[in-house]
C-alpha cells in the first residue's frame, strides 16, 4: 500500500467521523483506518507527516496523546484530494 492511498484512507475516516476543527480524535484511532500490519510502519508515519505539512490535518497534543482534526479552512482541497483516483 503506498503513501497516497494511506493518506486518502486517513482523510476518509476523519471525514466520515466528521472530525473538523474543534472535534479531534487520537492518532491511534486514526491508524485503525489501515490494516494492522501497516499501523507501525514507516509509510504510515510518513503519510501523517505529509498530511500535516500540506495543512490537511492539524496536530494537537492533548492528554498525553497526539490528537488530530481536519483543517476546516482546507475543506474543498481535502475533498478534491480524496476524490482524485
Amino acid at each position: 500500500m503506498d503513501k497516497i492511498l494511506i493518506m486518502k484512507r486517513f482523510l476518509r475516516k476523519l471525514i466520515n467521523l466528521d472530525i473538523w476543527g474543534g472535534r479531534h480524535t487520537e492518532l491511534t484511532n486514526l491508524k485503525k483506518a489501515i490494516p494492522k500490519h501497516l499501523r507501525g510502519e514507516k509509510v504510515a508515519e510518513e503519510a501523517i507527516i505529509e498530511l500535516a505539512s500540506t495543512g490537511f490535518i492539524i496536530t494537537k497534543q492533548s492528554t498525553g496523546e497526539m490528537h488530530i482534526p481536519l483543517n476546516s479552512k482546507k475543506q474543498q482541497e481535502i475533498y478534491d484530494f480524496v476524490k482524485n483516483e
